[in-house]
């Protein structure tokens, strides 16, 4: 699921989230050493620093896929049904 750099601005559009909370969430990767950036001028590239990142990824993807209808069926179980 390599998608290689993309901007905070990529990723807030690809997200639909509001920048603030990417950026903070990008942040947070950093500090993890899961995500590293480089400045181009005014734009800054985000990319995945660790290969066991993305191969967590694929997988996720992989079973998301394999169980697609289920979890598109999912539903919120209310504690007093658990």
């Amino acid at each position: 699921m390599s998608v290689g750099e993309l901007s905070v601005g990529e990723l807030v559009r690809r997200l639909g989230l509001p920048h603030p909370k990417v950026s903070n969430h990008l942040a947070c990767l950093r500090w993890c050493g899961f995500i590293e950036a480089r400045r181009d001028g005014r734009t800054i590239y985000n990319r995945i620093a660790d290969t066991r990142v993305a191969a967590m990824l694929d997988l996720a993807t992989s079973l998301l896929a394999d169980n697609a209808e289920h979890v598109a069926a999912c539903r919120r179980i209310e504690e007093s049904e658990c």
